[in-house]
């Protein structure tokens, strides 16, 4: 669809709905008539959805039934590019359209009419009587200069409570008015100074606002060391951006990190900009969707999905931290936001900005096929240094039974209290132990839905899956044997952890960073900013910490368990621990004091360790893609998963067996079908889970042949499938 089609009242119209069916559905044109891409409401049943006007109906049947569309809805129609972008990213990731455009439509309330909210601004007259907190307000008004605001943002700026409020504007001292809740965002101011720069920053910053004013499609892979200003370098492509007057979405792989991002923005660009995460409003989302589709939100910070949103020119995307997993959706919808932002960069001539200072091995194959243009930041910004690296061999260390934090790294953390410096302690695993072990039988406690172990949440009193999410308190007794008190955590987790390095440093003021830990966001975004300006001695934290965190008085990591990643079979093992190392590692040091890097380790030896120390990325990513373009394996060859899952395991493994037996569509493009097998989580939410892997070279048509196969089976007995394109976990 590549120009607008008019449809007269009661022609026949494609309309494709929400709803989880194959195809459009034919409907007649409402009063006035409509356009492709207008956003409507159709009967379907009994029910009224939305849906999108798609093209032309295809009839074939008695149009005296055709329903009519109830209504057009006032919001922008969806572009010809982002029609083109679903449909696209729905035939690669062998996803329905219609579950692509639930994605796009991802906001509340867009059919309902405007809604108003109060607001507050100065009156005309004095209060009565002056007191302490009435002055604070009308202070608060007069520091607003003009602007109207809410409830919230006076009582929060005035420090008062609403009846203070509501009392002024009893008197007339403040109005209060009703105005739309959707207004447009303020405008971001592109011409104010940014930070000075170093030579190797500007030349990379000219070359990306030449590629972004160039107004055509490129990616380029940004890549420095933590540290080296990789922000303040792309920011300069965002303000090349918004001065030609096109629209740019930042992806964060982390809604922690929106708190300190949005600051950045706002002292350079003088305003905030539009927000899209799971801890937004619903009202913020709806009024975040409206203004992109009006062209009334210039800059958008937000999580993958903010990829679906519905812009009317966008001119940039960056990818932050772009090796990032959780840019991997793995359910519902699979796919993978950095490679959906190539595809919609592609479609809409805008430009590519992958940031990361451990890139992914995809994003380097392709700068090193020339793909991809690749910008090398090698210093870190303004007088801070990198972080000297060093490992502990633990198997020379001497640790008393259940404890974790060897004597050379109490010391070194000892030595930087002393300083009045901050260390962080990391271990990848939340709550308290991996493991809850009942030494009476032997029993490890396990999920009663899930083929998982339960997870200690000590400062929860829970048990928790971490697969499905299941949970329940901490029982007394094995709920096998019920013998009572002989449970046993089994390992170390961040709240174990935690508690070790309080008994060992009883004077330390310790702060645990777990996403499971905070209630909201906003709870987690205060402790962080809190322990960045110096609320905290020691940092306990997963890999929550390791994700673009600035702690100015942070000097010394210590990493508990260094060979953790390098455990099992994963395919990206090697490059997932190089990368998490790194980056937990580039914490420390950030400002004028040097920092230092400790990794605990038993095989010191290891190729993967060896070139963390070193800092040779070079030669790792060189031997990393040596060893995958050997094997055929992804960036150099092709995956799929399939997974088949149902209440009845027998059931299950039959499909599978007839799958693997009936694979003709796939040996037909060369491609091997390994299983089935069972899941290394083999039950999830009491469903049984069963695995096949689809290898396949790079440039076979491997989506329309997997589609063909799997067309063959019909499902039955509530067993489900779902392919996995590109699949990141092997779980």
């Amino acid at each position: 669809m590549q120009h607008a089609e008019e449809f007269l009242e009661d022609d026949l119209v494609a309309v494709l709905t929400t709803q989880p069916l194959d195809r459009c559905l034919d409907y007649r044109a409402p009063e006035g008539g409509c356009r492709t891409g207008d956003l409507v409401e159709v009967p379907l049943g009994p029910r009224k959805v939305p849906g999108v006007v798609w093209g032309p109906g295809l009839g074939g049947f008695d149009l005296s039934k055709a329903r009519r569309i109830g209504r057009r809805i006032d919001v922008p129609a969806m572009t010809p590019s982002m029609v083109q972008f679903l449909t696209r990213a729905a035939d690669y990731t062998l996803t329905p359209l219609s579950s692509m455009l639930r994605l796009a439509l991802r906001a509340p309330g867009l059919g309902d009419p405007p809604s108003m909210s109060r607001l507050y601004r100065r009156g005309l007259t004095e209060p009565s009587r002056m007191t302490d907190a009435r002055s604070r307000v009308l202070d608060a008004l007069d520091a607003f200069d003009g602007v109207a605001v809410t409830l919230k943002e006076l009582s929060d700026a005035a420090g008062v409570s609403g009846p203070v409020i509501k009392g002024l504007v009893n008197q007339g001292a403040v109005d209060e008015i009703e105005a739309p809740r959707d207004t447009p965002f303020p405008a971001l101011d592109p011409s104010l100074p940014g930070l000075p720069l170093a030579e190797d920053q500007i030349a990379a910053a000219e070359a990306l606002r030449r590629a972004v004013t160039a107004g055509t499609y490129g990616t380029t892979l940004l890549q420095g060391v933590t540290g080296s200003g990789k922000t303040e370098v792309y920011m300069e492509a965002v303000a090349a951006a918004l001065a030609a007057g096109r629209q740019v979405l930042v992806l964060l792989p982390e809604i922690a990190l929106t708190g300190e991002f949005l600051k950045r923005v706002e002292a350079r660009f003088g305003a905030r900009p539009a927000e899209w995460h799971s801890g937004v409003t619903m009202t913020e989302r709806r009024r975040c969707w409206k203004m992109v589709g009006r062209g009334e939100a210039s800059l958008v910070v937000g999580a993958r999905s903010a990829l679906f949103l519905p812009f009317q020119d966008l001119g940039l995307i960056v990818v932050d931290e772009e090796h990032d997993t959780s840019y991997k959706q793995e359910d519902g919808v699979l796919y993978n936001a950095r490679d959906m932002a190539v595809l919609r960069a592609s479609i809409c001539g805008a430009h590519v900005v992958l940031a990361s200072a451990t890139p992914s091995l995809e994003s380097w194959a392709n700068a090193e096929a020339g793909k991809y243009t690749r910008l090398i930041l090698r210093s870190r910004f303004g007088t801070a240094n990198l972080p000297q690296m060093g490992a502990i061999d633990m198997r020379a260390e001497t640790l008393p039974s259940m404890t974790w934090l060897s004597p050379t790294l109490r010391r070194a953390v000892s030595d930087r209290m002393q300083r009045g410096e901050q260390a962080l302690l990391f271990i990848n695993r939340r709550g308290y132990a991996p493991v809850t072990l009942c030494r009476a039988c032997g029993e490890q406690i396990g999920c009663t839905q899930c083929d998982a172990r339960m997870v200690e949440h000590r400062f929860q009193k829970r048990l928790v899956c971490h697969q499905c999410g299941e949970s329940c308190p901490m029982p007394e007794a094995c709920p096998s044997c019920q013998v009572a008190g002989k449970l046993a955590a089994v390992g170390p987790g961040v709240e174990r952890l935690a508690e070790e390095a309080a008994a060992a440093f009883p004077e330390a003021r310790v702060a645990v960073l777990s996403s499971d830990l905070y209630g909201s966001s906003r709870a987690l975004k205060e402790q962080i900013e809190a322990i960045a300006a110096g609320g905290a001695d020691i940092i306990i934290g997963t890999q929550l910490v390791a994700k673009g965190h600035n702690f100015p008085l942070l000097t010394l990591v210590g990493v508990i368990d260094a060979d953790l990643g390098l455990q099992g079979a994963d395919l990206r093992a090697a490059e997932r621990t190089f990368q998490l190392m790194r980056q937990v590692a580039g914490r420390a040091g950030r400002a004028e004091r040097p920092g230092q890097a400790l990794l605990q380790t038993f095989q010191p030896e290891h190729g993967v360790i060896r070139a963390i120390l070193s800092g040779e990325e070079e030669d790792f990513w060189r031997a990393e893609a040596a060893e995958r373009q050997a094997l055929g394996m992804p960036p150099y060859g092709r995956l799929a998963g399939v997974i088949l899952s149902g209440p009845d395991v027998a059931q299950v493994f039959d499909l599978g067996n007839a799958m693997a037996q009936q694979a003709g569509p796939l040996r037909a493009i060369g491609a091997e079908v390994y299983g089935p097998a069972p899941a290394p989580i083999a039950r999830v939410r009491g469903r049984h889970r069963v695995r096949l892997l689809v290898k396949a070279a790079r440039t076979v048509p491997l989506q329309a042949a997997l589609a063909q196969w799997a067309g063959q089976f019909k499902l039955t007995g509530g067993v489900r499938m779902s392919i996995d394109i590109d699949p990141q976990s092997f779980l």
